[in-house]
């Protein structure tokens, strides 16, 4: 995170502890439908995550002047991103 920007606070925009208080009355288990095997077939597990990258980063370690990263950084958010398309056309 940049020190320079301070960290947000999400909101669910939800009244969690009423949810969290609420207790299942058994007419509302009625309402659900009953799960058949052709619905339990259908199913499908969804990972939760970052889809894996097709051609993935690799960690360095790179000693830079400290000139060249300010004058990287300068340009704006996305510096390394750009830095690393420049580099990559130098062969």
């Amino acid at each position: 995170m940049n020190a320079n920007k301070l960290a947000s606070r999400r909101s669910l925009k939800s009244d969690l502890p009423r949810v969290n208080a609420h207790v299942v009355q058994p007419k509302e288990y009625e309402e659900l439908p009953e799960l058949t095997d052709e619905m339990l077939a259908r199913a499908k597990v969804n990972k939760g995550g970052r889809p894996f990258s097709r051609s993935p980063r690799k960690l360095i370690s790179l000693r830079l002047p400290a000139n060249v990263i300010e004058k990287w950084k300068a340009t704006g958010p996305g510096w390394q991103t750009r830095m690393a398309e420049r580099l990559s056309k130098v062969r």
